[in-house]
C-alpha cells in the first residue's frame, strides 16, 4: 500500500491524519476524500508527497490526454483522481478537439485490503462521464504482474511508496514490468531514512533518474526515471 511509518506526536499534522476527511482543490474542482486511520491506518490518509505530485502535474501543465497512466500504492486515491481530471484538460493555447474519448486512461492500484475504501473515494470525486476512465485494481508489487500488460503505460506514478526496504526489490521488479523505453516514472517522496537513499541508488542502477522538483515547505522530492539514457521532455 501507499504506506509510510507514522511518527507519533500531537499538533496540527497529527490532527490532519486522524481527521475523517480531507479537502483539496485541483483541476478546478473540489476533491473531498474520506480518511480512515482507525480502520486502515497509514493507508487511508493523505500524505504530503501525493499533494506535492498533484500540484506538480498541474503546475507544469503536463499533457495527460490520451495517455495510459498507472498509480502504485494509491491509498486514498487523491493522485489518481487528480490525474483523471487533468487528463481531460487541454494545455493552454490548444483548441479542444475531442471530449472524454481522448481523456487519460488511469489505473489506480493498491493491495486488496485498501481497494473498497479507494474505490469509494474515486467514485465520489469523479463526474459520471469520467468514471469509466479510472479503473481501481489490485496490485501487490512483484506478484501477479501478468495481470498488467508489460510496457503498456506512458506514466507510472507513486507517492510515498518508498519506505520498507524489504519491498524494494519487488517495487523495482514492478516498475521494470510496467515500463517501456518511452515510459516516464514520477516518484514523489520525503527522504526520511538512509534506506530511502539506498532505493534511489537501486533505481539508478536500472533507470536514468533525475530530480525534477523539490518542495522545501513540505520537504518532498519528485524524481523522474526512464529506461536507459533517455531524458525526454514531457
Amino acid at each position: 500500500m501507499a504506506l509510510v511509518p507514522y511518527e507519533g506526536g500531537g499538533g496540527w499534522a497529527a490532527r490532519q491524519l486522524h481527521s475523517p476527511s480531507a479537502t483539496f482543490r485541483f483541476a478546478s474542482r473540489t476533491i473531498r476524500l474520506q480518511q480512515d486511520w482507525r480502520r486502515l491506518g497509514v493507508a487511508a490518509v493523505v500524505w504530503d508527497a501525493a499533494v506535492v505530485l498533484c500540484a506538480y502535474l498541474e503546475m507544469e501543465g503536463i499533457d495527460l490526454r490520451d495517455r495510459s497512466v498507472i498509480e502504485l500504492g494509491a491509498g486514498t486515491g487523491l493522485l489518481g483522481i487528480v490525474v483523471t481530471l487533468l487528463g481531460t484538460k487541454e494545455p493552454a493555447g490548444v483548441r479542444a478537439l475531442c471530449s472524454t474519448c481522448c481523456s487519460a486512461r488511469v489505473t489506480i492500484t493498491d493491495r486488496a485490503a485498501a481497494l473498497e475504501f479507494l474505490e469509494s473515494n474515486v467514485q465520489a470525486n469523479l463526474p459520471p462521464d469520467l468514471r469509466p476512465r479510472a479503473v481501481v485494481k489490485e496490485l501487490t508489487w512483484g506478484k501477479d504482474l501478468d495481470n498488467f500488460p508489460p510496457g503498456a503505460f506512458d506514466f507510472v506514478l507513486g507517492a510515498d511508496v518508498v519506505y520498507l526496504e524489504e519491498t524494494f526489490a519487488e517495487l523495482l521488479q514492478t516498475l521494470e514490468h510496467l515500463c517501456s523505453e518511452q515510459t516516464v516514472i514520477l516518484l514523489s517522496c520525503r527522504i526520511r531514512y538512509e534506506r530511502d537513499l539506498k532505493f534511489l541508488k537501486m533505481l539508478r542502477d536500472r533507470f536514468s533518474v533525475y530530480e525534477v522538483h523539490y518542495d522545501s515547505s513540505k520537504d518532498v522530492h519528485i524524481y523522474k526515471a526512464q529506461r536507459g539514457g533517455r531524458k525526454d521532455d514531457f
